[in-house]
């Protein structure tokens, strides 16, 4: 499968797949600025690579979940209207305007000016925060799929995504993100390890990580996810994106 990926930023990338341009988790606000939410304050460190005006048009976005602002901010939000919005069961109920919510292993075929995509929800667990979603995306005539992880830990449910799909290309959530009004500190996303294993159990021949920069709550980088990956010897499967700059996998 080929595919067209502009990393902008966190979790938000611009994907094109079977002819579709599919917008991840929408995070478009200036930076730096602070979040608050009841004990909780997320603090943003740099904005997007691409600003929002700038963007080439979507035709459906991908939402992991729709509470926290580093996966959709408020600029983020003036792009989810007019256009198809695959997420939560919970966030589709909260957003309103046809968005579909997707519970775990649920499909929805995603048909935008006569091209089809088939979209599955995937497990996740992203600490006391509520419904998050992945998507696993197949393409007519492709035997391999993506995945994209949305924020989770690993966790046993995910080793099934290997057993029913073919996985081309992984993009991974990763960041080791901790908060310590969530569970005392304790993962929320994947660090690198987790990161490694999962790798092994998808069978995914390429990792694209996402989710690592540009927020004060994500402990891991870049170095730390390299490190890991070599270690395990994986090292020949991470594959790392510039941001703002469009790049085709095949």
């Amino acid at each position: 499968m080929t595919i067209t990926v502009t990393h902008i930023g966190t979790a938000t990338a611009l994907l094109e797949i079977g002819g579709l341009r599919l917008l991840t988790d929408p995070a478009f606000d200036p930076a730096p600025a602070e979040y608050r939410r009841g004990p909780v304050t997320l603090q943003s460190t740099a904005g997007p690579a691409v600003d929002a005006d700038r963007l080439p048009e979507a035709d459906a976005v991908l939402l992991s979940h729709d509470e926290h602002p580093d996966n959709l901010d408020a600029t983020g939000r003036t792009l989810l209207d007019g256009r198809p919005v695959l997420t939560t069961v919970s966030g589709a109920g909260r957003l309103g305007g046809g968005a579909v919510g997707l519970a775990p292993w649920a499909t929805h075929e995603l048909t935008v000016d006569g091209r089809t995509l088939r979209v599955t929800g995937t497990p996740c667990l992203h600490g006391p925060v509520g419904d998050v979603t992945g998507f696993v995306i197949e393409a007519p005539g492709e035997e391999e799929a993506v995945y994209v992880s949305g924020d989770t830990v690993h966790i046993p449910e995910l080793d099934e995504i290997g057993r029913r799909f073919r996985i081309g290309t992984a993009f991974l959530h990763l960041g080791a993100a901790r908060i310590e009004a969530f569970g005392g500190g304790e993962l929320i996303t994947m660090d690198a390890a987790q990161a490694a294993a999962l790798t092994r159990s998808l069978g995914a021949r390429r990792v694209v990580p996402l989710h690592y920069a540009s927020w004060e709550h994500f402990t891991e980088g870049p170095e730390e996810t390299t490190a890991h990956f070599t270690a395990a010897g994986l090292a020949d499967r991470l594959h790392w994106l510039t941001p703002g700059v469009p790049e085709t996998l095949r």
